[in-house]
């Protein structure tokens, strides 16, 4: 484990005063100038229009910041004369004891530390006498028994309400009993490139953790592994931060300076050469998937029922004769091949090596296409049109969509 240290640099810049000098002018007259009392006259009426000129440019200026600079300042920033490490020392100091530690046990009765996995979490919602724990999904996924450990070192036995593998959100539910505060909900959508953050959790199994950083992209799009197999088969928007986020981190907090839940920690790129680079979860779209497991316990999508491989996958490129099988024409060279077809997609006659290319008219080039079209734009029960080639001919079929099982990715 290495030490890395935060370098702060500042900018100095000199400020730059302006004069306005009136050189003073008289009118020759025989015999001299204009007596003293035309020319105090005439230097009065000039300072006075220098000063009323100054008075309108500052009103200029002041409506100018006001109305244009103001709304688009960041409304966390540190007022002047503020110490900015005290606002870290508050914003922690308020959601700190909202966060918690997860363990997560591999097998039941079986408490021994290898066998464990360790998450974090935070505590968003206590109503009659239990307390809810957002975290990720992969940090409780095939738990047989789960504990969350107070800031206090208290450990409360936890119960799994709902997860959901697409947007890697889980909700946890513990006794309330002993729980002294829950986490203030911010908005993701309102953050700035560069606001300050700060990160809570249990990295490497030390619980009450904090570290600091800024917000290096608030909505940057990620490709994602569902099945950890290499291949990427969806995009999840995420916050990304150069705070320290480690194994250990994830489903723990980060939080803005108004000590706000922005988001829930969830990955980092881990890789030689590479430093500073975390993602959390919009708390926007956290708290819509929280709020659908605390109603219903799952998340429910609608369901096509194919197994698919992509036709031009870089990751698992099929071979010449494979290719050659499906008897495609020459200009197809995008779409999903079907490798094995269930439910609703079994029902509208798609069959194996069939080569899906568009859905009600949309162009679907891949997995990734595929399931984001689902999910976004369809509904169950609702009726989608296919397109696809078989053997060579482009066919159409009508599929009554379906619910997605729990255990169908």
């Amino acid at each position: 484990m290495g030490l890395f240290d935060d370098e702060y640099y500042g900018g100095s810049g000199k400020r730059r005063g302006f004069s306005e000098r009136s050189p003073r002018r008289g009118r020759r007259r025989s015999g001299g100038y204009e007596s003293n009392g035309r020319r105090s006259g005439g230097t009065r009426a000039v300072a006075f229009s220098a000063i009323l000129a100054s008075l309108l440019t500052a009103l200029l200026l002041s409506g100018l910041f006001a109305g244009f600079v103001l709304p688009r300042m960041n409304t966390t920033a540190i007022s002047a004369g503020a110490n900015p490490y005290d606002r870290i020392v508050q914003a922690a100091a308020a959601v700190r004891p909202a966060v918690v530690s997860i363990v997560s046990h591999r097998t039941a009765g079986d408490t021994s530390p290898d066998s464990a996995a360790l998450g974090s979490g935070v505590i968003f919602q206590k109503e009659g006498g239990k307390a809810y724990v957002i975290t990720n999904h992969h940090v409780v996924a095939d738990a047989e028994e789960l504990q969350a450990v107070l800031v206090d070192g208290t450990s409360l036995k936890a119960k799994l309400v709902g997860s959901d593998v697409i947007t890697d959100v889980a909700v946890l539910e513990i006794s309330s009993a002993k729980v002294a505060a829950i986490a203030q909900i911010g908005d993701s959508d309102t953050l700035d490139l560069g606001e300050t953050v700060i990160a809570l959790g249990n990295p490497l199994g030390l619980g009450d953790t904090l570290t600091s950083g800024i917000v290096s992209y608030p909505k940057r799009v990620m490709p994602v592994s569902l099945n950890e197999d290499g291949v990427y088969d969806w995009e999840q928007q995420v916050i990304q931060t150069d705070a320290a986020i480690n194994e250990g981190n994830s489903g723990g907090a980060l939080v803005d300076l108004d000590g706000r839940l922005i988001g829930i920690n969830t990955m980092k790129i881990a890789s030689t050469g590479v430093e500073g680079i975390g993602f959390a979860i919009p708390i926007n779209q956290v708290m819509n998937t929280a709020e659908e497991l605390l109603t219903t316990g799952k998340i429910s999508r609608p369901y096509l029922g194919v197994y698919s491989l992509d036709l031009n996958n870089p990751y698992a490129p099929m071979d010449e004769e494979q290719v050659e099988e499906l008897k495609l024409p020459k200009e197809v060279e995008k779409g999903v091949v079907v490798l094995e077809s269930l439910g609703p997609a079994k029902d509208a006659g798609i069959k194996l090596n069939d080569v899906i290319v568009g859905f009600d008219n949309q162009s679907i080039d891949s997995t990734l296409m595929l399931r984001k079209y689902l999910y976004g734009y369809k509904k169950i029960g609702e009726k989608m049109t296919i397109s696809y080639y078989r053997d060579g001919k482009k066919q159409t079929a009508t599929v009554t969509l379906g619910e997605r099982p729990e255990a169908t990715q």
